[in-house]
């Protein structure tokens, strides 16, 4: 299963693969055949890149689930960093089930997206409502395409671990904490889009 958004990536580069595998069969040039090769390995890498798998989603209110694959690089306060690398699965999920507030989208510059200063890069910030109060949930574009697909709006009713949207290529997802919730992943732990528990309600502890 790929990725909503993707379709038109992988069909453009299959049919730029078919159109020089003709040339190359009309002409025999080896220069064709050689693009050809190269044309359909970076059709076959869209699919891969592209991949949205199923996911074992474990729904409770009383946890804050990752919003995406990847590393975690920074806790800066009430704020858990999330830098996704070019193998990790660039689909992003809700971290608390809630209600879409607003979405902020701003353009920005092209900072790789482990770097502390691209909160200056292109990035959506999606405000939702949940029953213990607004969380941020920042997603940033990395250096490469830099292209936020939302697959939300405002007003929608969203449940822990659905879609929120895709960022193309290198990129970073920021969750805020709420007070009431203890934050359990530390800096360096590997995450897992609406699997991995990030946070737990510190009434659910006591």
């Amino acid at each position: 299963m790929v990725a909503k958004g993707s379709s038109c990536w992988i069909v453009t580069a299959f049919v730029v693969t078919v159109m020089i595998g003709i040339i190359a069969y009309i002409t025999q040039f080896k220069l064709a055949l050689y693009a050809t090769a190269s044309s359909m390995s970076i059709a076959l890498f869209f699919i891969w890149f592209f991949r949205d798998p199923e996911r074992n989603i474990q729904y409770c209110d009383q946890s804050i689930v990752a919003p995406a694959d990847g590393r975690v690089i920074d806790i800066r306060g009430t704020k858990v960093c999330t830098f996704m690398n070019i193998h990790n699965v660039h689909v992003n999920r809700v971290p608390l089930s809630g209600t879409v507030k607003n979405i902020e989208y701003s353009k920005g510059g092209y900072l790789p997206a482990f770097c502390k200063d691209s909160d200056r890069n292109e990035r959506a910030e999606i405000t939702l409502d949940t029953k213990y109060g607004d969380i941020v949930v920042t997603q940033i574009a990395g250096a490469l395409v830099r292209r936020i697909v939302s697959y939300v709006n405002v007003g929608d009713k969203i449940e822990q671990g659905d879609k929120i949207g895709m960022i193309r290529f290198g990129s970073r997802v920021d969750v805020t904490i709420p007070e009431s919730f203890k934050i359990t992943c530390k800096k360096g732990d590997k995450v897992i889009a609406g699997e991995t528990i990030l946070a737990t309600c510190m009434n659910e502890l006591n």
